[in-house]
């Protein structure tokens, strides 16, 4: 497998997976504290397209969102880092030796709680940023960081690619396990173009819900004022690995988004590079990248657009980038740890092995990790949604020394 193909769907997972009950016993991971300055509020939305499927064309399409939202107070229970049924699959996932290693019952999955509250008001009006993870991942796996952003301010949606996450749960408890196959190229095409026409698709229920209107399947109550929080005139779009290269597609493909970040995703699919990387946008975009530590030679090499042997998308790009552009990158940083693995990995010393652990992880400091991907990334938003320049990326900075800017 080439090494592009390899960056842009780092996070496949079993197809078919038969996954077993979730976790009752084990070590339970603890969510680490929201930065920003307001309490966080969420909701799932369980949203019908009225096409076809792309995948099961006899079917609707569907798509379930988490959003989440600044809220007046922390009413309301916290919500599950993840459902039952999606937490029996990340067991079985993080029990592969190749993944974790982690023996099924070692940790409850189950038990984690965000700090973001089910049922709580709705706070203000606010820019929106939709967010779309790796490929064979599910949004679940970065809560911690999109939860961090709404408490910075922002409306975040984050979307499950039905058929091709680890597992999607739909209200009544049915869980759709994936089912595309990422070594054949004409799927992970059809992958990209249902990636985008998801993210789009949310964005009109988005849209509707600012109209007043309720898309979800069930017809849910939402909670008051969600539709007055949504300031549409400003959007953002951001993703991990494939979700990085769909943001980017969205952006070319859709003018309503008017800002996007690809955190670590090589920008290719079955057909060649995509056309964000041959066209370009004029509007920012941010690459943000970790070091891949080659597994025979132990060699470390930095993903970013000075390394074309690595990954030739964005070396491409770059100079095809007409709008706001940066390249940041997290020295000792990897892949996985721009998800919430970030945080919890650490929390299993008893559980996962030091290796392993550096291997998913890396050599950076978590907490130091952690706090650099919020600050830049809602620095990012904060400029360009908002017109709110927090200094950050005139240079390198003191508060984040595992951090820098690829020039």
């Amino acid at each position: 497998m080439r090494r592009t193909t390899a960056l842009a769907v780092a996070a496949v997972v079993t197809v078919g997976l038969a996954a077993p009950a979730a976790a009752t016993t084990g070590v339970a991971i603890s969510m680490p504290g929201l930065s920003g300055h307001h309490a966080v509020g969420t909701l799932e939305l369980h949203l019908v397209d009225r096409g076809p499927d792309p995948w099961r064309p006899a079917d609707r399409r569907e798509v379930m969102v988490t959003v989440t939202y600044p809220a007046h107070r922390s009413d309301g229970a916290r919500a599950p880092w993840m459902t039952s049924g999606v937490a029996a699959a990340v067991e079985a996932e993080a029990a592969k030796p190749e993944v974790l290693g982690a023996p099924s019952g070692s940790v409850d999955w189950g038990a984690t709680r965000r700090h973001a509250r089910t049922g709580a008001p709705v706070l203000g009006r606010w820019p929106v940023v939709l967010f779309s993870p790796g490929f064979g991942s599910a949004r679940e796996l970065n809560a911690g960081l999109n939860d961090d952003l709404a408490s910075r301010g922002y409306v975040v949606v984050s979307m499950s690619h039905t058929h091709e996450s680890l597992a999607v749960e739909f209200p009544g408890g049915r869980v759709v396990p994936p089912s595309v196959d990422p070594s054949d190229p004409a799927q992970l095409t059809t992958a990209l173009d249902a990636r985008v026409g998801d993210t789009r698709f949310v964005l009109d229920q988005l849209a509707r819900i600012a109209r007043g209107d309720n898309p979800d399947a069930e017809h849910d109550p939402l909670p008051r004022g969600l539709g007055r929080a949504l300031d549409l005139s400003r959007v953002g779009v951001f993703g991990h690995s494939y979700g990085g290269f769909t943001a980017g597609e969205a952006m070319v493909r859709d003018r309503r988004f008017d800002a996007g970040i690809n955190v670590d995703g090589a920008m290719a699919h079955g057909a060649g590079p995509g056309e964000v990387v041959t066209r370009g946008l004029d509007r920012p975009f941010m690459l943000v990248g970790a070091d891949f530590v080659d597994p025979v030679t132990g060699a470390r090499v930095e993903h970013s657009h000075r390394t074309p042997e690595f990954d030739p998308t964005w070396a491409r790009f770059w100079p095809n980038q007409r709008g706001w552009k940066r390249d940041l990158h997290f020295d000792r940083g990897t892949h996985y740890g721009f998800t919430d693995l970030q945080f919890a990995v650490p929390q299993l010393g008893g559980v996962v092995t030091p290796e392993k652990q550096r291997e998913v992880v890396g050599g950076i400091d978590a907490a130091r990790s952690l706090a650099a991907q919020h600050d830049y990334f809602a620095g990012f938003f904060d400029l360009h949604l908002k017109g709110r320049d927090t200094g950050l990326f005139r240079g390198g900075s003191p508060q984040h020394p595992d951090v820098r800017f690829i020039d």
